[in-house]
């Protein structure tokens, strides 16, 4: 399995304040990799670094072979990536038609009405309101439309940053299945960062504990789900 993304002792900043303390982590072609760790930890931050703003400090953010510490973020995402970002973003006066057309710009336009079905047959409901404006939606339709503008260009790497946030058990469950059916049946890699530490163990192949900025464990998701200090500090009403 080759290694789809590699960070290696990055450090970031905000301000004068360390945000990232020398962060390792890897991401496998094909894997499902979570970040978690309790709010203000640095996960969203990770993510952010990974595209550029801020800018890591120190240390190597290598993708596909490629060193892209120092590129500006259009460049890095060009090189297929994608990211459905914490709160989601979408463009509420757009329709849910619009929202997925913005996330497929630059991109092969005989390409953009397969992706477009591919995205509805992952997230019906966003077929049944393809013509309601963004903003009108409800928060799991929001969501699922945020993934959905993410995929529409094709990512071999999707970052997805706190997708259940505010959202009912329900429609968390099925937002975690569709990650999960995308995976399966197309390989797509994903990187998610996520304080519901069950949902989040259960669904990737591996994880990293974020404290402080810092990882403070690694290992398999089932793995790390079974670990009593996880338990204790993420399941059992911890933080």
């Amino acid at each position: 399995m080759s290694t789809l993304l590699r960070l290696s002792g990055v450090t970031a900043f905000y301000g004068a304040i360390q945000a990232l303390k020398g962060v390792d982590l890897e991401v496998n072609e094909g894997e499902i990799v979570t970040l978690i760790g309790a709010n203000g930890a640095g996960k969203s931050t990770l993510m952010m670094t990974i595209c550029g703003t801020p800018r890591a400090r120190h240390g190597a953010i290598v993708y596909d072979g490629q060193d892209i510490t120092q590129l500006p973020t259009y460049q890095i995402m060009r090189r297929g990536l994608a990211q459905s970002p914490e709160g989601r973003r979408i463009f509420p006066r757009m329709t849910v038609h619009e929202n997925l057309l913005m996330g497929a710009h630059g991109h092969a336009s005989g390409m953009v009405g397969e992706t477009i079905e591919q995205v509805f047959a992952l997230f019906p409901r966003l077929k049944e309101r393809q013509a309601q404006r963004g903003g009108t939606l409800s928060g799991g339709e929001q969501q699922m439309l945020a993934i959905g503008r993410a995929l529409m260009s094709r990512p071999r790497l999707l970052l997805l940053d706190e997708p259940s946030l505010g959202l009912a058990p329900l429609v968390v469950r099925q937002i975690f299945g569709a990650i999960r059916d995308l995976n399966r049946s197309t390989g797509l890699t994903v990187l998610l960062v996520e304080q519901n530490a069950f949902q989040a163990l259960r669904l990737a192949h591996r994880g990293y504990v974020l404290v402080n900025g810092a990882i403070t464990m690694a290992g398999g998701g089932a793995e790390l789900l079974a670990r009593p200090e996880i338990r204790a500090a993420y399941l059992e009403g911890g933080h």
